[in-house]
């Protein structure tokens, strides 16, 4: 009992730490982000990689959605006489929830872990060390770009999931015996601006939670590649567990905003 105790202790005193290292770490970036130096060609190509190189991934993450959500529903609402409301049930669902969400989560898993690997290689090679002696702040070359990079394209790649995600369950949906003209135009007639600016303004919050969980871990990497291989993994781990926390707490806000 007393070693679990033990370890109950610790893990609070780690995340207040880890909670106090993220927060020092945010308030150093919004002190830097509006000062000169600029590095526009730094985040030009944080975008490339983080937008361009994302879209295969979304798209067959919208796809897989759209077209299980819409078979699911299909089949479920069809019992209850209630198939023709599959598309409102559908689009509302991916554009509020599960196009931002599944987007962020790859997001998270694949760029969240691609930053701290990057950043802790550089960390354990001294290669911050060195940036720092040249002068050059390490915050306005690494964290910058990247959390700029996350909140550009995030909030496009997710508006592309969603448009992947209706087509794919339109598709599925004219199997079910639903009309494609049907399909989108009861889409269109259930969604409001508010679905679509809540659903969208989520992945702004999620970029950030991501980038600056991945560059805070990146930059206290320590203990060789096997460091780097746990920093990789903790980004994973804990960038996910903050885009489903944050996805509750978001939609509670955005909800009572819209009251």
């Amino acid at each position: 009992m007393e070693n679990f105790f033990r370890k109950i202790g610790n893990f609070i005193i780690q995340t207040i730490h880890t909670l106090g290292g993220i927060a020092v770490l945010t308030e150093q970036t919004v002190s830097e982000l509006f000062t000169k130096p600029f590095y526009p060609d730094l985040l030009s190509e944080q975008i490339v990689i983080v937008g361009l190189n994302s879209i295969l991934l979304v798209a067959i993450t919208g796809i897989t959605a759209g077209a299980v959500m819409t078979l699911q529903f299909g089949y479920g609402l069809e019992k209850f006489g209630g198939k023709l409301y599959v598309p409102k049930v559908v689009a509302l669902s991916i554009i509020r929830e599960m196009g931002p969400v599944f987007t962020s989560l790859m997001v998270a898993g694949r760029m969240g872990s691609g930053i701290a690997a990057e950043i802790g290689s550089m960390k354990v090679t001294q290669q911050i060390d060195a940036i720092r002696a040249l002068g050059t702040s390490p915050i306005k070359r690494i964290v910058i770009p990247r959390l700029l990079a996350l909140i550009i394209c995030l909030p496009l790649l997710t508006l592309f999931a969603d448009l992947i995600g209706l087509v794919a369950g339109m598709l599925v949906g004219m199997e079910l015996g639903l009309g494609g003209h049907f399909f989108f135009s009861k889409c269109f007639d259930t969604l409001v601006f508010n679905d679509y600016w809540t659903g969208t303004a989520k992945t702004i919050f999620f970029a950030f939670f991501i980038a600056m969980i991945a560059c805070y871990r990146g930059l206290r990497t320590e203990g060789g590649t096997r460091g780097v291989g746990d920093s990789t993994t903790w980004v994973v781990v804990t960038s996910s567990i903050a885009v489903m926390v944050g996805d509750f707490f978001l939609t509670k806000l955005f909800i009572r905003l819209s009251i």
